[in-house]
């Protein structure tokens, strides 16, 4: 077990502890720059979805919205209330900037991955699929289905099994400290609904996360105003205390800005998952009329996970007493906790518990979907699905149970790093796709078109289902 852990960690250190970060921030700055900054340009066009439930007529299908929400769902997770805190402590007020900046750099990222995922899915059993492993068989050719093989058994082990466990235990051990819950019942109670949820398949979980998704954002959004509003005297000391920490101008902690920066991007990127290839294998599920429409959606979800949920708790936490700078560190939940409580009382501990468990319910089943569309590329057996189902739930009351079991999914965060660099190397190789696809889609716009319609007959040489792009 010892060599296993050891190669996991050589593994983790020559992507996550070396070169990943830097690449994930290069790359996102040479897409931004290429694309002509879409993050910002089509910004005001990012929100329109919200308000247009499908862009189709095909009511049996995934409308842009759901497949917008489930993977705010996904990226929406513990990360956004532990992860935060955890960057604060150990990296001062001033990771928050470099938690937005990546966050803005990463919105045009995501626009790249989840444009090609949708120009490259399968319609297959009346369902769309895709994601990075089939954007590479497609796209790249099959002299690289190694490496979409590659990328399908590290997305299903890392996120499906392994994230899963870590969520299961989150949520267990909150409702255990706040109500006193004993793990078994809640084990028995995630799992449960697990199950429910992922053997309804795509359309349960899209429809799960419809309901799920705007009520956890906005409330706890409503929760963090209402703490603004509270202490709107010390926004600007605050605002002043981050720019100056993430530039060395103060410093809060041991390394100044160099732990600013580090634990910035970092948990920004972990945060808001763009480059990982993870949000493209539910962007492809949408019925949707051109494929960078769907990235331009997409796009959102990165704003609203790090601009919106991380802010949140980064206001909370900054504008209460419960944090001290330089002091010995607090467990990331419980000093956001006890800060919302330090704001608005006791209450606020249970408050905090619901989103817990609202949140890693929306992350578990899009951690759930994203290995079921991995393995549903590798394995059309149907049993294999079952299978997995199966695993998930138990690994989700394992996690709650035993805290300690989740431990054995050391090899999550190395499995996420290999992801992350598979990725890349595929968006690099077909970022000058990406760029047609863009042109056309400008193109139709600078013509009148509001709603520009992709037509794959203009695009011969590109591998395309025509079942799932037929002529608008």
């Amino acid at each position: 077990m010892e060599l296993i852990e050891s190669m996991f960690g050589i593994i983790s250190d020559l992507t996550w502890g070396w070169a990943l970060i830097p690449f994930l921030v290069i790359f996102g700055l040479f897409f931004t720059v290429m694309t002509g900054f879409v993050q910002f340009t089509f910004f005001g066009r990012m929100f329109r979805v919200l308000l247009n439930s499908n862009q189709t007529k095909n009511k049996n299908a995934i409308s842009a919205r759901e497949a917008l929400l489930l993977s705010i769902g996904g990226r929406v997770g513990g990360g956004n209330i532990a992860g935060v805190a955890v960057a604060i402590t150990l990296g001062g007020p001033g990771a928050v900037f470099w938690m937005w900046a990546i966050a803005l750099v990463g919105m045009a990222t995501s626009l790249v991955e989840c444009s090609l995922a949708q120009l490259y899915k399968r319609k297959e059993d009346g369902n769309f699929r895709g994601g990075p492993a089939r954007t590479i068989i497609y796209g790249l050719g099959e002299n690289y289905r190694w490496l979409a093989y590659l990328y399908a058994v590290c997305l299903i082990s890392s996120f499906a099994i392994g994230f899963n466990a870590f969520q299961g235990n989150t949520v267990a051990g909150a409702a255990q400290d706040s109500f006193g819950i004993d793990r078994l019942w809640t084990g028995l109670g995630l799992a449960l609904i697990t199950g429910f949820i992922v053997y309804g398949g795509i359309k349960r979980i899209a429809k799960t996360a419809d309901i799920i998704v705007p009520i956890m954002a906005i409330s706890y959004v409503a929760m963090a105003l209402f703490v603004i509003l509270l202490n709107i005297t010390e926004i600007p000391a605050v605002l002043t205390s981050i720019v100056s920490n993430a530039f060395g101008l103060e410093e809060a902690v041991g390394g100044g800005m160099g732990a600013a920066l580090a634990q910035g991007l970092r948990r920004g990127l972990f945060s808001n998952e763009a480059g990982l290839g993870s949000a493209p294998n539910v962007a492809a599920t949408a019925d949707v009329k051109h494929p960078i429409s769907q990235g331009i959606t997409q796009s959102l979800s990165v704003f609203i996970d790090t601009m919106l949920i991380c802010s949140c708790t980064a206001f909370i936490i900054l504008l209460g007493d419960v944090y001290v700078p330089g002091a010995d560190a607090i467990d990331g939940v419980v000093l956001t906790q006890q800060s919302l409580v330090y704001h608005v009382g006791d209450w606020a501990q249970y408050y905090l518990t619901g989103a817990i468990f609202l949140f890693s319910i929306s992350s578990i089943i899009y951690n759930y979907y994203l290995g079921e569309n991995a393995l549903s590329f590798m394995s059309k057996n149907k049993i294999y699905i079952h299978i997995l189902r199966l695993t998930v739930v138990f690994v989700v009351f394992l996690g709650a149970v035993a805290p300690g079991a989740t431990a054995v999914f050391f090899f999550s965060d190395p499995m996420m790093g290999i992801l992350a660099v598979v990725n890349l190397l595929a968006l690099m190789m077909l970022f000058p796709t990406l760029m047609r696809l863009l042109k056309d889609y400008k193109d139709q716009l600078k013509t009148g078109v509001e709603h520009p319609v992709f037509d794959a007959l203009k695009f011969p040489d590109l591998k395309i289902d025509l079942k799932a792009w037929p002529k608008k």
